[in-house]
């Protein structure tokens, strides 16, 4: 099969704050919605979080997640791909804690600990609406986000009997070793499905060689047992992305990782971003890959396989 590009869209994340953007899905009917607009866009994958409808507040409780989840696999075929990252505040047991209830086809899981800064937004952003927000930023100056061996370990072994396949959030190399420590003790199993991020305070950088650091320290660990993917943070999102194609991999967009659509002007939905990002790959004289064929290459349990 010639080769084609998964695009993942995370749809709201827990790092962006409703005062924001306008457009930031909050409500499990704004999340439903921008999960089937992405996928209807060219998303294979959606990855999801979920938040209080009132304050936008990030929300890790199944009972949170169970409104959008049934509905989104009624209106789409998309990979539905859980959080197990919510937000860095939270505890392991508290973040695992969906994916566990609804044994998604795939869930995040971040593959090490890093320094979390989100306090550079507050130079751009002073005005919010609920009291939360100002404080969510602040308080990452000192923020550290845990990912011990210890908790890695717990996610893989609380999901991957349930057949849960993982995107393995890597933000710095380090993570890169993390994850083969894992392939050699036999937790993990190919095709892994490596997704580097770019350009979070605390993580590895968005600079081109950097982009090409990662891939070719992958590459050495991983060899052809893994699909690569990127997100870009920030301004970095498109760049990024535009990059990894180039280089063979696949990518992600969406709200969580970027609010923008280009400089200053703020993405009105999930699905402007997928278009944008198709148009990239499309580009290139390169397709994008179907949720089935996305399911065949990152070897997933398929749709009717869930909890949900």
């Amino acid at each position: 099969m010639a080769r084609k590009i998964i695009i993942t869209c995370a749809v709201t994340g827990a790092i962006h704050t409703p005062s924001m953007s306008p457009h930031l899905p909050v409500t499990p009917e704004e999340i439903t919605e921008a999960a089937v607009g992405a996928a209807e866009a060219g998303a294979a994958v959606v990855h999801l979080h979920a938040r209080d409808p009132k304050t936008g507040k990030p929300d890790q409780t199944p009972e949170a997640f169970e409104p959008f989840l049934k509905v989104i696999k009624q209106r789409s075929d998309a990979v539905i791909n859980i959080t197990t990252g919510g937000s860095p505040f939270m505890r392991v047991e508290e973040r695992v804690r969906p994916a566990e209830v609804f044994a998604p086809e795939v869930a995040s899981l971040n593959m090490g600990s890093i320094n979390f800064g989100l306090y550079p937004m507050l130079e751009r952003f002073t005005e919010f609406e609920h009291d939360w927000e100002r404080e969510h930023l602040e308080n990452s100056r000192d923020l550290v986000f845990r990912n011990s061996f210890q908790e890695i370990e717990y996610v893989l072994r609380t999901l991957s009997d349930r057949g849960t396949r993982f995107e393995f959030e890597c933000y710095d190399i380090a993570h890169l070793y993390n994850l083969a420590h894992f392939l050699d003790r036999g937790l993990v199993k190919p095709p892994l499905f490596v997704q580097s991020v770019f350009g979070i305070l605390g993580g590895i950088g968005g600079h081109e060689e950097d982009v090409i650091h990662m891939k070719r320290t992958a590459d050495r660990l991983f060899g052809d047992q893994y699909q690569w993917s990127v997100l870009g943070a920030g301004k970095n999102q498109m760049r990024v992305a535009a990059l990894a194609v180039a280089m063979g991999g696949n990518l992600r967009v969406g709200l969580e990782d970027s609010l923008w659509a280009g400089p200053g002007v703020l993405a009105r939905s999930n699905a402007e971003q997928v278009r944008i990002a198709r148009g990239i790959v499309e580009g290139m004289g390169l397709d994008i890959a179907s949720p089935d064929e996305a399911r065949a290459m990152l070897d997933l349990k398929g749709g009717d396989m869930v909890a949900f």
